[in-house]
């Protein structure tokens, strides 16, 4: 055998060993993909879930009327007077 023959043998040997590490990493990134696949389809799930959810309650209140939005402003900062009142009074127990 000539010197050409040994170093293509050589070569051969090394890309075979390298295609072997890159089966076994593809391999490894194929189950990476079907992880994200399954978590992706538990998120659609639970997003679809939510929806659902978020549409009954809409209906439900959909009887329900809405201040006006001059008493809108005026709810948020009563709201808010209570809530400082019940932190003070929590404070002074």
């Amino acid at each position: 055998m000539g010197f050409r023959t040994l170093a293509i043998e050589k070569r051969t040997s090394e890309v075979w060993s390298l295609l072997g590490m890159v089966k076994s990493e593809f391999s490894k990134f194929g189950d990476i993909l079907d992880k994200t696949n399954k978590k992706l389809l538990e998120i659609s799930s639970t997003m679809e879930l939510a929806s659902k959810k978020s549409r009954t309650i809409e209906k439900k209140l959909k009887n329900v009327e809405a201040l006006p939005v001059g008493n809108e402003n005026e709810f948020y900062l009563n709201e808010s007077n209570v809530y400082e009142n019940d932190i003070n009074d929590n404070d002074t127990e």
